[in-house]
């Protein structure tokens, strides 16, 4: 179980090398679009998802 949860803790810390974004985009960006917000609900609910599934 901790190996499961060290691999995901590694790739979702290698997930902001994936990104790419014209200027003023990310977390401290100037502006954001829907499909930004959408994508952090996605993870939210994931990660949510997975948690309550490990807990079991």
């Amino acid at each position: 179980m901790k190996r499961l949860l060290s691999h995901l803790a590694a790739c979702a810390a290698l997930l902001p090398l994936l990104a790419q974004a014209h200027e003023g985009h990310g977390l401290l960006g100037a502006h954001w679009h829907a499909t930004d917000v959408l994508g952090f609900i996605v993870v939210a609910v994931l990660v949510g998802v997975a948690i309550w599934t490990l807990r079991k």
